[in-house]
């Protein structure tokens, strides 16, 4: 079954450079096991990366021993939800790719806060 996005049609491609997504696939692709739903395909910012920073999640820094070179602003990244809500809520909530963020973050945002930050424009 192909997984559907928040527009409820198929997911796209998040990033290949650098390689995202839980399954490490370019796919914010989700299952039972990942605890913390990396389903939202954001655009990162400097004011997001020092927020993540601050909350204790470094994704500036580059672990090559986990295959992750870091993040800079411009790079998409497959974000847990719920930290995408804390940075909506703190208001510096990164870009969103409509397309590539799975249907699965509806469980947690809702598509009119999602739509409010999207990078691309929704189709009809």
């Amino acid at each position: 079954m192909t997984a559907l996005n928040v527009l409820g049609t198929p997911l796209v491609p998040c990033s290949y450079d650098p390689l995202t997504g839980y399954f490490r696939d370019g796919c914010c692709h989700t299952d039972a096991q990942d605890h913390g739903t990396h389903v939202v395909c954001a655009r990162m910012t400097r004011e997001f990366l020092d927020f993540s920073l601050a909350q204790g999640n470094d994704l500036i820094t580059a672990r090559p021993d986990h295959r992750f070179a870091g993040l800079k602003p411009g790079d998409r990244w497959c974000l847990c939800v719920l930290r995408w809500l804390e940075a909506l809520q703190a208001q510096v909530a990164p870009p969103v790719e409509l397309r590539s963020t799975h249907i699965k973050a509806l469980e947690r945002v809702t598509l009119a806060q999602l739509q409010a930050h999207a990078t691309e424009l929704s189709p009809d």
